[in-house]
């Protein structure tokens, strides 16, 4: 029997669905304004539909679809690497939103070096980390990302600089207490996170790193350093393209599938905390400085002033073909294997269903 719009859309509805998972990054987003005022729960309570944090879970397989995105009926909001590299794999995901929060991003070098702009850089050894126990290196292709751009900037090549390999053991991912609303990368392993490029710079093992976000304006602060090249506030949106600029909302493609209407009812609720964000400009900066880690302080160095006006989803071109960069740079430099269609990948139709409901 051939169904007509209506009655597929009540059978879809009539599928029931337990658990609705999520994951943020810890970066500027309305996902974590969403989750840390409960405003997620508090809409599907009604239902006995439970929304859930991957760190509920004490399985490691649940936690690291943070990277992989395979577990079922789960949204995700952050970096666009992992699900860039997720889709490359053949996972069913779509993206559905995508949010540009500009952020702090520089090359650093410290003061006894000399390095004081990138062509200074020329026949320098740059740090670049690289996770031997992660499958995908996010981390590693965002400073090789931020590098390249910095290097081009003054018509310089990779091969006029020495990339150091900096290994590191630690996954992205450590063991954490299960948590309903808690995030995968706490305060303490974010300030791990460069520790192996810090150690390394300062004991002149490598002449200068990439950092970002509010860790990065810190590590600055922290080490006196001398900033080569500011990436975060070039006037050219191409070259300030990186893993959270733009970041991705993206959610399990067997759910929209089949239950659209929690899809549109989830981004809904990201609209209205963004919305919120745009007249609540001080809470939304304590929300996002405990997201990402640091003290309040380093927000208004690292981001803009006007951070919570650029929490809402969106999927305008620009943003669009920052994302077909992105994954055309990790397509040439080996982080992913298999290219696909991007244009394809992109479904507008649970935004767009989200604002009529919104407004």
């Amino acid at each position: 029997m051939v169904l007509s719009p209506p009655q597929a859309q009540s059978v879809i509805s009539s599928l029931t669905v337990g658990t609705l998972w999520y994951t943020r990054c810890p970066v500027p987003t309305a996902s974590s304004l969403a989750i840390q005022q409960g405003w997620l729960d508090e809409e599907f309570l009604p239902d006995g539909i439970e929304v859930a944090s991957l760190r509920q879970s004490d399985q490691r397989a649940v936690r690291e679809s943070h990277f992989s995105h395979t577990q079922a009926n789960s949204f995700r909001q952050g970096g666009n690497i992992p699900p860039i590299w997720a889709r490359s794999q053949g996972q069913d995901l779509q993206l559905i939103g995508l949010s540009w929060a500009e952020q702090y991003q520089a090359i650093l070098a410290l003061p006894e070096s000399r390095i004081r702009s990138a062509q200074d850089l020329r026949g320098r050894r740059l740090a670049l980390p690289q996770r031997i126990h992660d499958p995908i290196d996010f981390w590693r292709a965002t400073s090789l990302r931020g590098y390249l751009s910095a290097l081009e900037l003054v018509g310089l090549s990779e091969k006029e600089v020495e990339f150091v390999d900096l290994s590191v053991a630690e996954p992205y991912i450590t063991d954490l207490n299960p948590s309903h609303t808690g995030p995968l990368f706490t305060s303490q392993n974010l300030k791990r996170l460069q520790s192996t490029e810090v150690f390394a710079l300062i004991r002149g093992e490598v002449d200068a790193i990439y950092v970002s976000g509010g860790r990065g304006a810190e590590l600055q602060a922290f080490l006196g350093a001398v900033v080569v090249t500011d990436l975060g506030r070039h006037p050219d949106p191409a070259v300030r393209i990186n893993n959270i600029t733009p970041a991705a909302l993206t959610v399990s493609g067997s759910l929209v599938r089949e239950r659209p209407d929690l899809v549109t009812r989830y981004v809904t609720r990201l609209l209205e905390a963004a919305a919120w964000a745009e007249i609540h400009p001080h809470l939304t900066k304590r929300i996002i400085a405990a997201e990402v880690g640091v003290a309040e302080e380093w927000v208004d160095l690292a981001y803009p002033s006007d951070l919570h006006t650029h929490l809402t989803p969106e999927l305008s071109e620009q943003s669009i073909a920052a994302i077909e960069s992105q994954k055309n740079f990790l397509l040439k430099w080996g982080f992913i294997q298999q290219d696909f269609d991007l244009r394809s990948w992109v479904n507008s139709e649970p935004l767009e269903a989200a604002k009529r409901r919104f407004h």
